[in-house]
């Protein structure tokens, strides 16, 4: 059994994939070739942002948008206190702070009614994250930061292909900012990421940082990263794009079905935000004694993961910066979530099987 089963997706798209993969090799345009621009197209196209900047992982896409918003030293910037580091990683790496604020008890996304007790005059920018493939409340964090004349980017590394009140994830802030690592929901066979704005000036601007900060070859005008996105990779998103649409319609089935599957149970299932599309980048469950659980079901050969057993401010190279705010929903999150296999391609016995272990052990 597959956690996420890319061999099975890749023998659909195979000659789609080798086509676009061959084309490059043939072109020899093997750093920002012609099919990064026809990616960036077919991305703000799906989307429905003005801008899109391919750029080398979700990690930097994050970077670049932090950079482009000129945050540095002395500002700080709002982040869920449950999510994956690099959220709060690349702020401080600028020199800026990481402020936490718990997570809703449903969603696991930021708590939007905790956002404006935690700004001051120094914050910059919120940063919601879209965990496990739901959109965090960013039309109502996009109210509070037009208030305090702030900017929100969007972290949509798991939820690309989600929707919030019929806008796609991607085009719901000031930048939101995607990963197409291979587990993503799109994903490439590499690493890649995306950052999206409506704004002119933000996307010329992140343009320009992917690639050293330079105007035109060999000046430089601001400072800048190697953030380009890979034109092999950008060759095999064009492939995986077009059964995406589809994915995202199996991904919703799986979830629903799953949720059907575990009514009764004595678990916490996924719970959708009225207005929100969920992508499933990863179906999660709640439970109490996860530890026991996760081994009765490695046992019976069911891979499972946690997404993710230390927040943010527990994290070493992050805990300076944890006030001993009330995070009292990341603490439990913690030591509760188990993320189970999903992927387009799981069946309904494989399913089934699944939920019928986790509900003997309950």
């Amino acid at each position: 059994m597959q956690f996420i089963d890319l061999k099975k997706q890749y023998e659909l798209i195979k000659s789609d994939v080798l086509q676009e993969i061959n084309e490059v090799l043939d072109s020899g345009q093997f750093i920002m070739g012609d099919k990064i621009k026809q990616l960036e197209t077919e991305l703000e196209q799906f989307v429905g942002a003005k801008h899109c900047i391919g750029v080398a992982d979700g990690t930097k896409a994050l970077l670049i948008a932090l950079m482009a918003l000129d945050i540095g030293p002395d500002d700080e910037v709002i982040v869920p206190a449950f999510t994956f580091i690099a959220t709060a990683s690349m702020i401080v790496l600028l020199g800026a702070k990481p402020v936490f604020v718990d997570v809703e008890p449903k969603t696991y996304n930021i708590d939007v009614s905790l956002i404006e007790a935690a700004i001051t005059p120094r914050t910059k920018a919120i940063i919601p994250v879209d965990l496990y493939g739901q959109c965090a409340d960013i039309t109502s964090i996009n109210i509070i930061a037009k208030k305090h004349n702030i900017a929100v980017i969007e972290d949509a590394a798991q939820s690309f292909g989600a929707k919030q009140n019929g806008k796609r994830a991607g085009s719901l802030a000031t930048i939101s900012c995607t990963s197409f690592f291979p587990s993503k929901p799109l994903g490439c066979y590499g690493d890649g990421g995306a950052c999206f704005t409506d704004d002119d000036k933000l996307a010329e601007k992140m343009r320009q940082i992917r690639v050293h900060g330079q105007d035109k070859r060999y000046h430089h005008a601001i400072l800048g990263v190697n953030g380009r996105l890979d034109t092999l990779q950008a060759a095999i998103l064009l492939a995986k794009l077009r059964v995406f649409p589809k994915e995202i319609e199996l991904r919703e089935q799986i979830g629903a079905r799953y949720s059907q599957l575990f009514e009764g149970a004595n678990c916490i299932t996924p719970w959708i935000m009225p207005g929100n599309f969920h992508v499933f980048a990863q179906y999660t469950i709640r439970v109490k004694n996860r530890d026991e659980l996760l081994s009765q079901l490695s046992i019976q050969g069911i891979p499972t993961t946690v997404h993710y057993p230390i927040p943010l401010h527990h994290q070493p190279i992050l805990v300076k910066y944890y006030n001993n705010q009330d995070l009292k929903y990341s603490e439990i999150l913690a030591k509760e979530v188990i993320s189970l296999p999903m992927h387009p391609y799981l069946d309904e016995k494989t399913q089934e099987y699944i939920v019928d272990s986790i509900k003997k052990y309950l």
